[in-house]
């Protein structure tokens, strides 16, 4: 009886939804007998989700190569009944339930990366029992499974949202993706079109509200290079890389707000022998606080130009080296309020179902509606994940339904239920 009624209380938060444009609002709109069967159709299925979940991990989509999942996302959308389903100009795959409430209700993107961090161009998932491994399975290959699920869900139980529902798989969500699928969403592709925006990434039962910022760099010393011992005396840019990144890894954050560093990748060099004439090396660093993540951006790029400074009076060599900083990715940081409707909903679903979650802070796509002023979150898709962005990632599909119920209702608390859906 308790989760009857805290159902209840959610999908009476569609109808503030609706309120806010105009419509008709009251405990008439909101068929709970047809959640109730979707929650349980979707506890049911889960197996199926969970093949589906396997098969769409393992279609290869490594970092800007996500053309062969789009075209399977294209194709089932548009088996599921979806209208004006298109892949945009940056390989976002779009596609349409509109609701009864026209263009003065709400409108919510539910969405998914598709991209990995792996550049594997073959995925082969194994499975023992509840657990599953395979390289992107629960990033974002459960997120991805349940956008199929929710519309699959709704259509089978005829259930005719008042708000608008646009569902996208979208490209760039990892590394130098740098959310550029999201990016084109909000500038171009849906601009001015979104109320809402709810990202299922990753596993778990989390919510994220906080929008952690970033910046990337590429830094690249380059200098004529030579013999090891007949050019011996000049600067190197191998050694200008590792004074700067001992510089780096000594870097003093604060814990809260969180702020991170890491130099992810070095590259460089021809030979033991020789001396490199170009070493490079790429960075990630983040905040919560704009104003710590500007701290550190600064502290970074003095320590790149000591180091350079360093290595070449460090010789009496006339030939001298240079460095180049190419920002490479900046993802902004920001807060969705935890009293807003969006958040309400996802909170209360989760009340619902009996699940005790908390809100946290990431870097998903939601930073890029946060930035902007548009209610979003990123909820997780269930079961549970270890290793993620690792060669030994897996998941546990113990219990994973809730996540895709917990997904359900809060689509529902932000749209609503037309009480007019055929039965």
């Amino acid at each position: 009886m308790r989760a009857f009624l805290v159902l209840t209380a959610i999908l009476l938060l569609a109808t503030s939804a609706l309120d806010t444009v105009g419509q008709s609002t009251g405990p008439s709109l909101i068929d709970i007998e047809k959640v109730r069967l979707g929650l349980e159709y979707i506890k049911a299925t889960e197996p199926e989700t969970i093949q589906e979940q396997i098969r769409i991990t393992e279609i290869p989509a490594p970092p800007f190569k996500e053309a062969r999942r789009a075209e399977y996302f294209r194709k089932k959308f548009q088996e599921l009944g979806l209208k004006n389903v298109r892949i945009d100009e940056v390989g976002n795959v779009i596609g349409e339930r509109p609701g009864t409430g026209g263009s003065a209700a709400p409108t919510m993107v539910l969405a998914a990366h598709l991209d990995t961090v792996f550049d594997d161009e073959v995925v082969k998932v194994t499975r023992e029992g509840n657990l599953i491994k395979g390289l992107g399975i629960g990033d974002d290959g459960r997120g991805l499974t349940l956008l199929i699920t929710m519309v699959r869900t709704l259509n089978e139980l005829k259930i005719d949202t008042v708000g608008n529902l646009i569902v996208v798989a979208n490209v760039g969500e990892e590394g130098l993706g740098d959310l550029r699928g999201t990016r084109h969403l909000f500038a171009k592709e849906l601009k001015g079109k979104v109320t809402h925006f709810i990202s299922i990434d990753g596993t778990g039962l989390g919510i994220t509200n906080g929008a952690v910022g970033s910046y990337r760099y590429r830094v690249t010393f380059k200098g004529p290079g030579g013999h090891s011992y007949g050019a011996f005396g000049m600067p190197n840019p191998i050694h200008a890389l590792g004074r700067a990144i001992e510089k780096i890894s000594k870097f003093q954050v604060p814990t809260d707000p969180k702020t991170t560093f890491n130099v992810g990748r070095i590259e460089g060099g021809t030979s033991v022998n020789s001396i490199a004439h170009t070493a490079s090396f790429e960075i990630d660093m983040r905040s919560v606080s704009k104003a710590e993540l500007e701290k550190m951006d600064a502290s970074f790029k003095k320590a790149v130009q000591v180091s350079l400074n360093e290595e070449n009076g460090r010789w009496t060599s006339p030939r001298k080296i240079t460095v180049d900083m190419s920002q490479v990715g900046s993802r902004p940081t920001g807060e969705q309020k935890a009293d807003a409707l969006i958040v309400r909903a996802a909170l209360e679903a989760d009340k619902a179902l009996g699940i005790k979650s908390e809100l946290d802070a990431g870097s998903t796509d939601s930073n890029i509606p946060i930035s902007l002023g548009i209610p979003a979150i990123t909820i997780d898709g269930g079961g549970l994940g270890r290793g993620a962005h690792s060669p030994d990632e897996s998941w546990d599909a113990t219990d994973s339904h809730l996540g895709s119920q917990r997904a359900f209702l809060a689509i529902l608390g932000i749209l609503g239920v037309d009480s007019r859906s055929p039965k």
